[in-house]
């Protein structure tokens, strides 16, 4: 295939002169909301787990489920019952409302349930243990019946305590973080570090129960009068558990500029707890988990193996982590001994890459490590306590996301330290520099010819990691005594893929949400839709495995995947310029979503999971001038110097909050709300325009598709959740779908000067023709999908059926209707979704037999393509494995999204 042009090369509407030239008249009448679902029907909803063994060791599990426009209203109660048809205890609030105030999506969360479940309108059942919080002077309190913790308002401790009953399990929870100030290469310089500890600035108490309860916790990392490194950490606890959850942010706001050696390098960051050990050392446990669910299960004072048996049941016990009887009925040739046996307090496992870990311990500070252990990718778990009681913690994604390590020091004394370490301090220093000098691309003129040959665009500081963040998740459980095997293996696998409820895809279908009619279950009745589903499957699970065979993996890696491949290396591009890290490009995120709302597959989820939390965070800016922008691919995920709103794009967050109600997804999504602001601070046309151009806060020029997709899809779910600016979102989005309309020629027309103190778009004088073939492949068809479901404006509606239709018609057709055809264009393959939309949508049968037509016989993926992998192995490539050279991701989500919604819209009409 070839290169695709630079994504922004939309140049601005001719507009001569000032926002005078332009008229403000627009229709004042309030769009009204579209009417309710045809047969939308308040019938109960089963619920089922993505993978098999329910909720198992996991505190809770929260989901989101739709409902058709009108059904429920917002004081619906629900209820839950497993498949005895015992009430289960649940907690259910709104997440977003259709425009009439009926309740478009509720979240559920329970804290049991091992099978199906049944939602249904009607009165909750109350947990037998509720959560409950309460505050006094500068605590917060949370009990779940089980455990109790007590959070702290401010000063560095997060956590003060974790009890059960009368035993505290673990104390003193705070973040901690080593800068190292100075970076040298290979063996040049001194190592020196300091240490900052977490600051807390605000607490909030976001649900207080009866079956959930979430506090928020934000502040910066501080040493002496330097505070950096913002944290924001959510603490999730469920009624009845034993176990709570961590979700935990940071964003980077450090300085370190290419080509210098000093700078503020992250050498670890981490989460650490006291656990109080009051067993004698024999009783005293360690479990660390290695593959799978296998562990190392060792004691701080072993007594098996010795050169003297204390007895077989003696050394069962202890393996099994069960409490010793007295060394009184031992033999007394181990008892009268056991001062001379070792205690083993300090263990690290450190996961510095995805492939192997090593595992070592000591018996405590200023003496020898000795070896005990590694392997290839360990779980992320640990375990420290006793008879009495201890600790279980776990960090999910620990491989996936390396350089990861877990540390478990002084357990032969009084107090134990546990720490969590989201980047391991046995790793080289976080290097976020830019990882080239620039090669004297000091002007535009020059920076566009460097995209010419690398696809890069670039420019001087830009490519800065500033504002750039990264999300973890965390479990911790407080245990009344040393779980068995048993317990210990179902507490690993609740790290390692944390348990989630799910609507299935028919709930999803019959609500209409994410675009009515875009999307139908997967069907193989005829030859050619199931040549078309194995299409599917082969995309998915070639990318998949990519992602493992190339190692797609690393704490701001993992969840991308690459852009485009290079066939005479066997390698994807990871070093050249745009075609490295896809960052969103031409909507991937949207493909693997809408494969999952359709499939209900655990794997695409999971998938798509990992890409949102990714992209999200990583890919977009959350501080500084451009927070609220994203940056286009690149081989490093911040490196180019085009930032837009495309890549910060709401809508494809969208997805995951709704499906699962998660609060920092939400944050990203609030947080866009505002972000018209940003194209005060930065032209994205800057380098290609060719009249003049100041930013003007009443005059700005805004793109019809990649730019307002961006924006209104924060707008939209703004108004959607009823969030604390929902009133102004809806104004917007209102008003800017009147401006487009009002143009001269609607969508076609381009761009439009947009005033951010009214939200709307001024009305040009003169029509203009004006047609990326990026403008539509943002998520623009399925926003305006939804658009049109939700709000009644005839107007709007024809501006983008007319330029649906007309992306893909001949320049002849484009020409007699507009006056101009659109110049040369790409995609067709990927739009000829918008043929199928618009003809459904018209009754226009030329136009549904033209979307088939687009999809089979244009560029992209065909029938006639490989459809198979080739088998790689040495000395061609670095591993042995597979490629489809043929295969790009442009092309990937393009005609993973146009077969998806041409099968659900015109799957009967299909040639």
């Amino acid at each position: 295939m070839s290169p695709i042009p630079r994504r922004s090369i939309l140049k601005a509407a001719a507009v001569a002169g000032a926002a005078a030239q332009f008229s403000w008249a627009l229709g004042t009448k309030d769009a009204q909301a579209a009417p309710r679902a045809a047969g939308a029907d308040d019938g109960p909803v089963t619920l089922d787990w993505l993978e098999d063994g329910g909720l198992g060791a996991a505190p809770g599990s929260t989901v989101g489920v739709p409902w058709p426009k009108g059904v429920h209203q917002e004081d619906q109660k629900f209820s839950v019952t497993d498949a005895d048809g015992k009430a289960v205890p649940v907690q259910s609030w709104p997440i977003a409302y259709w425009p009439d105030g009926s309740l478009k999506w509720t979240a559920h969360a329970v804290s049991s349930g091992s099978g199906k479940l049944t939602l249904a309108a009607g009165a909750a059942a109350d947990p037998d243990k509720k959560v409950t919080v309460g505050q006094s002077g500068g605590t917060i309190t949370v009990s779940t019946g089980v455990i109790t913790a007590k959070i702290g308002k401010s000063g560095a401790t997060l956590i003060k305590s974790v009890t059960r009953g009368s035993t505290e399990i673990a104390k003193n929870g705070r973040l901690v973080l080593i800068r190292q100030p100075e970076i040298e290469d290979e063996d040049q310089g001194s190592v020196k570090t300091e240490r900052f500890e977490g600051a807390i600035s605000s607490v909030t108490v976001e649900q207080d129960g009866p079956v959930r309860a979430v506090v928020r916790i934000d502040g910066k990392h501080r040493k002496g009068d330097r505070s950096w490194l913002p944290f924001s950490i959510r603490l999730y606890f469920y009624a009845g558990a034993d176990s709570f959850r961590m979700v935990h942010t940071i964003t980077y706001d450090g300085t370190q500029e290419p080509g210098k050696a000093s700078g503020d390098f992250i050498r670890g960051l981490g989460v650490r707890f006291t656990v109080p050990m009051r067993d004698q050392a024999y009783d005293r446990h360690i479990r660390i988990g290695g593959e799978g669910t296998g562990l190392l299960r060792e004691a701080v004072k072993g007594i098996t193996g010795l050169r003297r048996d204390p007895g077989a049941a003696v050394q069962a016990a202890q393996y099994e982590g069960k409490k010793l009887p007295d060394p009184s009925t031992w033999d007394q040739r181990v008892t009268t001994r056991l001062q001379y046996i070792p205690e083993w307090g300090d263990y690290t496992l450190s996961q510095l890459s995805a492939d192997g870990f090593t595992l070592r311990k000591r018996t405590k500070k200023g003496h020898g490590w000795i070896g005990a252990g590694g392997g290839k990718r360990a779980s992320g778990f640990g375990y420290v306590g006793g008879a009495s009681g201890g600790l279980s913690f776990g960090l999910r994604d620990f491989w996936e996301k390396f350089p990861a390590q877990l540390d478990i020091r002084d357990a032969q004394t009084d107090e134990a330290e546990v720490t969590l370490w989201l980047w391991s301090p046995e790793s080289q220093p976080m290097d976020l520099r830019f990882y080239h000098d620039g090669m004297g691309q000091d002007t535009f003129a020059e920076q566009l010819e460097g995209l010419n040959i690398t696809y890069e665009d670039y420019e001087p500081e830009f490519g800065t990691p500033y504002g750039i963040a990264r999300t973890s998740e965390l479990l911790f459980w407080a245990n009344e005594s040393t779980p068995s095997a048993e317990q210990l293996a179902e507490q690993v696998e609740a790290v390692r893929v944390l348990p989630q409820l799910a609507a299935p895809p028919k709930q999803l279908i019959k609500a209409g949400v994410f675009g009515p009619s875009l999307y139908s279950e997967p069907d193989r009745s005829t030859p050619a839709k199931a040549k078309i589903e194995d299409h599917l499957d082969f995309l998915f699970t070639y990318y998949r495995d990519q992602v493992e065979q190339r190692r797609w993996y690393g704490f701001w890696d993992y969840g991308d995947i690459m852009h485009t491949y290079d066939s005479a290396r066997h390698v994807w591009r990871y070093d050249i310029g745009g075609y490295a890290w896809d960052n969103s490009e031409l909507s991937p995120d949207l493909w693997l979503w809408y494969a999952y709302l359709r499939s209900g597959r655990s794997d695409i989820f999971r998938f798509a999971e990992s890409m949102t939390r990714h992209t999200g965070e990583v890919d977009v800016y959350h501080l500084g001038k451009w927070a609220g922008l994203g940056t286009r691919h690149g081989v490093q995920h911040f490196a180019d110097s085009a930032k837009q709103q495309r890549i910060a794009n709401t809508t494809y967050r969208r997805f995951y909050y709704f499906l699962t109600a998660d609060e920092r997804v939400g944050d990203l999504m609030h947080a866009n709300v505002d972000s018209d602001e940003t194209f005060l601070v930065l032209d994205p046309l800057r380098k290609v325009r060719t009249d003049p151009y100041t930013p003007d806060r009443h005059a700005l020029s805004v793109g019809f598709g990649t730019d307002w997709s961006g924006l209104v899809s924060a707008w939209l779910t703004e108004w959607e959740r009823k969030g604390p600016k929902w009133e102004k979102a809806k104004a917007r989005v209102l008003s800017t779908m009147e401006g487009i309309a009002a143009q001269p020629n609607g969508f076609v027309q381009g761009s439009g000067l947009y005033d951010l103190d009214t939200g709307k778009f001024a009305v040009a004088d003169k029509a203009v023709v004006s047609v990326s073939h990026l403008s539509a492949v943002f998520g623009l068809n399925e926003l305006c999908a939804e658009l049109i479901d939700l709000v009644d404006m005839p107007k709007f509606n024809e501006a983008y059926f007319d330029y649906c239709r007309y992306f893909n018609a001949t320049k002849a057709e484009q020409k007699a209707r507009y006056g101009s055809d659109f110049g040369s264009l790409l995609l067709f393959q990927g739009h000829s979704r918008l043929d199928a939309y618009t003809a459904v949508q018209t009754g226009d049968e030329k136009l549904a037999k033209r979307a088939w037509d687009k999809f089979y016989n244009s560029d992209g993926y065909k029938e006639s393509s490989p459809w198979k992998t080739e088998k790689l192995s040495g000395p061609a490539t670095l591993v042995p494995g597979s490629e489809a050279a043929w295969v790009s991701t442009n092309d990937t989500a393009l005609y993973g999204l146009a077969a998806i919604e041409n099968l659900a819209l015109l799957g009967d009409k299909m040639p």
